[in-house]
């Protein structure tokens, strides 16, 4: 999954989930981006939101949601742009009833359990059309951040199409470690796989640091976690998920998935980690 683009490729390749057997699982803005409601904005449990009902009374739906994005953000030491207000409420908006939420399609091959708990489920992924950007940031969270802002931009108008391209889920970040898996690259990809009806022919971005990529097929190891995604977590869920292979062998050893299907601002967000077969 070397990025000439962010392509996964020469070990593995493939991402996304979702389809028979995952509803849930953490990024950024994620599922609820799109259904949150005027109450759940001023009823977030953030405490600093609540604290200034009467401004909020003045605002309207897309400052209560910047507003809302810029609280969750600062706690990752990211700063949201007031320009990003148009893309957060197209994201949350109807879009002329598109707003459900597409899960990337994908065959399950097996599933692990032990004692009735599932370690791991192993998937297979078709070839597929993915937008996807590179950041360099000082941490993770920094750069899952504004990757998926920026892919934001593109979803919501601009692109090629000039029109909301609707949201799908997960979306998905790679992470490439060193040979003992101790240390995570600043060079972390975020992307985004376009829906169905935009596979055939994907609309092109504005942004030349979005790159739209042909996936190939993949086979995923994928095993879920809840909670934030950082490098610690992310480190331990690799490591875990090495243990719990019968033949980790059969995976690419330096490139990771951390795959996203829920809000960051949820107490209990839901991930997994995705290793790739070998090809």
């Amino acid at each position: 999954m070397d990025r000439g683009g962010c392509q996964m490729s020469g070990g593995g390749g493939g991402g996304g989930g979702g389809n028979d057997a995952i509803d849930q699982h953490g990024m950024i803005t994620l599922e609820d981006l799109e259904s949150f409601s005027e109450e759940q904005l001023s009823d977030s449990g953030n405490g600093s939101l609540e604290e200034e009902g009467e401004t909020m009374e003045a605002e309207d739906g897309s400052e209560r949601l910047l507003r809302y994005w810029q609280e969750v953000a600062r706690g990752h030491q990211v700063e949201v742009s007031p320009d990003m207000a148009e893309p957060i409420q197209q994201l949350s908006s109807d879009n002329q009833g598109r707003s459900q939420r597409e899960h990337i399609p994908f065959t399950l091959l097996l599933r692990k359990e032990k004692c009735g708990e599932q370690l791991y489920e192993k998937r297979n992924y078709e070839k597929g059309h993915w937008a996807c950007i590179t950041m360099h940031e000082d941490t993770y969270e920094q750069s899952i951040c504004y990757g998926f802002m920026k892919l934001m931009r593109y979803i919501c108008q601009q692109n090629s199409l000039g029109d909301y391209l609707g949201m799908t889920l997960p979306i998905v970040t790679i992470v490439r470690t060193n040979e003992n898996h101790s240390v995570i690259s600043q060079d972390v990809t975020v992307a985004y796989y376009l829906p169905i009806e935009h596979q055939a022919q994907p609309p092109q971005p504005y942004d030349n640091e979005i790159v739209i990529e042909v996936w190939p097929a993949a086979t995923v190891y994928t095993r879920a976690f809840s909670g934030p995604t950082n490098e610690v977590t992310i480190i331990n869920q690799i490591n875990t998920m090495a243990e719990l292979l019968d033949s980790p062998a059969v995976c690419v050893n330096d490139s990771f998935i951390v795959a996203g299907y829920t809000n960051p601002a949820h107490s209990n967000r839901q991930n997994e980690i995705w290793f790739l077969e070998r090809r």
